[in-house]
């Protein structure tokens, strides 16, 4: 097995499909490696990280790390194992093996990320709308009240 490619859990192929904007589509991403480093985020945001199982050999099949690279993933790939392992040699350029645990973490936590989103896409017609209503409320979570309404204050 090469770190070479990010790859997808059979059983999430068809949400990650459905993920990204294509002909006849308006899914909220345009590639499939802009899809799986989302999921991987917000995996790592709600400490889910969950084993592939079944690897995806069709659409979409494992991607090749550099077009993560390519598109400005690697800080967040880096981040992410950081957070799991925090110890340097992680991030070394030059260990192979630092490389292929980048990797799994990363393609555990996208896994764990895409089992949350398939769980809050569910039922929704316009993906892009929902990750959004979920986005606005990942913001503004701390800044809500809790208390009551005091009409006091404008008086």
């Amino acid at each position: 097995m090469g770190a070479n490619r990010i790859r997808i859990a059979k059983d999430k192929a068809d949400l990650v499909q459905t993920l990204i904007e294509a002909k006849g589509t308006t899914g909220p991403f345009q590639t499939y490696a802009d899809a799986i480093a989302f999921a991987a985020a917000v995996g790592n945001h709600h400490q889910r990280r969950s084993p592939l199982g079944a690897i995806s050999t069709k659409e979409p099949a494992p991607i090749s790390i550099e077009v993560f690279l390519a598109r400005g993933y690697d800080p967040l790939i880096k981040l992410i194992a950081i957070s799991e392992i925090p110890d340097t040699k992680i991030l070394s350029p030059f260990n192979p093996n630092a490389e292929e645990q980048r990797v799994a973490i990363f393609e555990e936590y996208a896994n764990g990320g895409l089992e949350w989103l398939r769980e809050e896409l569910r039922g929704a017609v316009d993906y892009t709308e929902r990750l959004l209503l979920i986005l606005a409320h990942e913001r503004f979570k701390d800044e809500r009240i809790d208390e009551e309404f005091d009409l006091s204050r404008f008086l």
